[in-house]
């Protein structure tokens, strides 16, 4: 297949708000040994994606400056050493960086088959929240069937994920929102408990049903001291973001008398043979799960490629409910 020498993307200008965000021409890359190159159809936007506008997550040396971690599109040329690929085959992708472009080259092993029966603006909302929620909440926090279950910001990408694989796998699932409709948004995806912060403390809420054996956390700042009040003994709670801050005073006598634990990750950062193990767990428990319809991503809205700040725009406004996405082919 012959591919064009330049594409569109949309690069970050400057470190700054959405209006930094501008379409421009960049070379088409070329696979290295080990990765493919994708002709992407759409493009997932997930908040380190606005991290990296904003100039407070940097890309790996390796990764390309442009921002973008997951998409789907047509395997269009493959680098040495790659096997069980071919051309023209339909992928979504964990991206190392780059997704806002026309094309793109990522580790072989980051791609997964598009499940059956879904077409590729769903299937570009998969890699980053179903490898961040797979890796967090079951490889890392070892959530178990039966469990109670607290993820904050259910209506998120990650909470609408979370949500549902922890449904699906058998736990209790509470969460909060900030809205009437996005808890609603969250009980029909199969929270038990949906906990408006603006009007209820979600620590009385799960004290009361004997704590949370589990948190997924991405808020932080004021939330850590009042999650390990909201743990059962022998908890767990696993951080993968702070959007009030990464500071607070904890008691550890409460962590060391209630045997709990506190954890973390980021995804980014972590190497590609991680990851590749991740893709093949989520090959394995979870595709199975999509290609039935047991669980499938929440779409909130698509952008042109070329309204990437628009499409920022509106993730930092929290207004919406589950994914939003760029239609890049």
């Amino acid at each position: 297949m012959t591919l064009p020498k330049t594409m569109r993307a949309v690069e970050i200008s400057q470190p700054g708000g959405p209006e930094v965000l501008r379409l421009t021409e960049r070379p088409v890359p070329v696979p290295a040994a080990g990765e493919i190159v994708i002709r992407l159809a759409y493009a997932g936007g997930n908040r380190p994606d606005a991290l990296q506008r904003a100039g407070a997550y940097a890309p790996p040396p390796s990764a390309s400056d442009l921002p973008g971690l997951e998409g789907a599109g047509e395997v269009v040329a493959i680098g040495a050493g790659v096997s069980g690929l071919s051309v023209g085959e339909r992928v979504c992708a964990l991206l190392p960086g780059g997704g806002y472009a026309e094309y793109v080259a990522t580790p072989a092993a980051h791609a997964l088959p598009v499940p059956a029966k879904m077409d590729l603006k769903a299937a570009a909302c998969l890699p980053e929240t179903f490898f961040t929620v797979w890796s967090n909440v079951f490889m890392r926090g070892g959530l178990k069937a039966g469990e109670r279950f607290l993820v904050h910001g259910g209506s998120s990408g990650i909470g609408t994920t979370a949500i549902q694989l922890a449904n699906v796998f058998g736990a209790r699932v509470f969460t909060t929102a900030g809205s009437a409709a996005k808890c609603a948004a969250c009980t029909a995806l199969g929270a038990e408990r949906a906990i408006n912060y603006h009007k209820e403390d979600f620590v009385e809420v799960l004290r009361a049903e004997g704590g949370a054996d589990l948190i997924l956390d991405m808020v932080g700042g004021s939330y850590i001291p009042r999650n390990i009040k909201a743990l059962a003994d022998d908890g767990r709670m696993v951080h993968i973001a702070f959007l009030s801050g990464p500071r607070a005073e904890v008691n550890f006598a409460q962590i060391m008398a209630r045997r709990l634990t506190i954890t973390g990750s980021t995804l980014r950062p972590q190497s590609d043979l991680a990851k590749a193990r991740i893709a093949e767990e989520l090959r394995a428990h979870v595709w199975p799960l999509l290609a039935a319809g047991r669980v499938a991503p929440v779409m909130d809205s698509e952008f042109p490629l070329a309204e990437a700040a628009a499409a920022h725009t509106r993730m930092e406004g929290s207004s919406h409910i589950g994914k939003i996405v760029l239609k890049v082919g």
